[in-house]
Formats: C-alpha cells, structure tokens, sequence
C-alpha cells in the first residue's frame, strides 16, 4: 500500500477522532481498580462509544470479539476482555483502544497502575512512556522513521529492557492500519523520510525481560515468552512542517505535542 498522506482538513477531522478516544480512554483507565473485571472496562467503553455516536475501530476487526485490547502484566498487547480476568492489587493494564469518526480513524495506548504497584513496576511503565515522549519529538518534517525507532530503543535497553520487535506502529487513516511501519527499534538517520500530512501511530511495547513473545491458543493475546513484565503507549501523531500534533492527547496543539 502506498502512504497516504493527509490533508489539514482531513488532519482535523481525524483530531476530532482523537479528542474522542482521549475523552472515552480516560474515562475507562479511571474506572482500573483491584477486583474490576476486563469485561466491565470493555463494557464501559462500549457505552462510551454509543454515547459519542463513534464506532468502534476495533470489534470485529479480523474477528476480534471486544472494543477494549487489555493486557494485563506479561500480556504485551491484543489481551481479550473477559469476566474472569480480574484485576489484583499490584498488576498493571495495558489499554488500547480506537475508533472511527468521519471516516477516520484514531487509536492510543496507556499501561495503567492497578492498586499498590511496586517500584520497579512503576519504572517499567514510567520509562515506557517517557519512550513515546522522545519518539514523538522525533516526529518532524525531515527526519526519519529510524529516528523514531532509535528514540524507543535507546532508552528502553539503556534501562535494562528490551523493545518488542514483532509488533509494530503503523500509518493510520480511512484505515486503522496504513503504510508505514513504525518499528519501537532502529538507527537514527534511517528509513523512510517523514513529511507534511504523514499520520501515524507510534506504539512502545517494552518488555522488562527478553523481547521475545508469543500468541496464546485464542489466536489474539501476546505474552513475553519468560512471563516478564510489558508496558505499552501508543498515540495517533499528524507530522506538520511545524513540528508533530498528537492527535490522541487533548493538551496538543499543532506543532505543540506536550507531554504525558
């Protein structure tokens, strides 16, 4: 598939997409406490979605059966909301959610902290997300997907982590899935060149042990191979000649991404 790049007033409508996942995942990583089921987060995010009169980009997306992805601890990403799967004091919750909205469509990520969680649960996490920060700062007209990647890379294994390597970012559009591939690994000064009207989705997965995983027999749910622990932040980025406009954090402006 070719890139497609993006318009300002398709840009916008696909802001307004974001504006609504930011709004429904904060309602939904409010209501993560010990003893809430992941069937109860999906179905208050499915609530969610008709109240914004949104459709979900996710529900039978090659069949996938819930709105929500969570991943609990090992789970790195593609967990499938159940009843029986139940919140702990200590566990952290990978949430990952889209939508579609005029046409376009919008996806984000954020591992949540579920009751007390120890330190060095707490850096994983923390580190995972100052990753999205850094790549985003790479999202600017001329520089690369490399350089992207490399922002992940560097600070995950510089911690003592690994970066997951099978699962990727990706462009995002009319399409929950375009071309490019955003990888959370990479050189700096490599790759495909970033331009005005680029949107993609850039998604750190950061394990605590090896990067290897693997899919369990439901065909969805991914899980570190040693059962470590993974971390996981994603946000929906338009790439404007005057810098990146996260369009899934509600505090950015164009050429302004802020920081989570």
């Amino acid at each position: 598939m070719r890139i497609q790049l993006k318009s300002l007033d398709e840009i916008r409508l696909m802001r307004e997409a974001g504006l609504v996942v930011s709004s429904i995942l904060d309602e939904v990583c409010a209501a993560v406490a010990p003893g809430v089921s992941t069937w109860e987060l999906d179905k208050l995010a499915a609530k969610l979605i008709e109240k914004h009169k949104v459709t979900s980009a996710f529900l039978g997306y090659y069949d996938y059966p819930a709105v929500l992805c969570t991943s609990i601890n090992e789970v790195v990403v593609h967990g499938i909301p159940r009843k029986e799967h139940v919140l702990q004091d200590g566990d952290i919750i990978g949430i990952d959610f889209g939508i579609f909205k005029h046409g376009f469509c919008a996806d984000s990520a954020r591992t949540i902290l579920c009751g007390d969680v120890i330190e060095s649960t707490r850096k994983l996490v923390d580190v995972t997300r100052e990753s999205l920060n850094l790549a985003i700062d790479q999202c600017r007209v001329g520089k690369r997907l490399g350089d992207i990647g490399h922002a992940v890379q560097t600070l995950a294994e510089s911690n003592g982590y690994s970066v997951v390597r099978v699962f990727v970012g990706h462009g995002i559009g009319t399409a929950m899935h375009e071309d490019p591939g955003v990888p959370n690994y990479g050189r700096a000064n490599e790759g495909k060149r970033l331009k005005q009207g680029l949107v993609i989705a850039v998604e750190p997965m950061v394990n605590a042990g090896a990067s290897d995983v693997e899919v369990l027999d439901d065909a969805w749910t991914a899980v570190t191979k040693d059962r470590k622990l993974s971390a996981h932040f994603e946000h929906t980025i338009a790439i404007l000649d005057d810098g990146p406009w996260v369009l899934t954090r509600a505090s950015s402006r164009p050429g302004d991404p802020g920081r989570d």
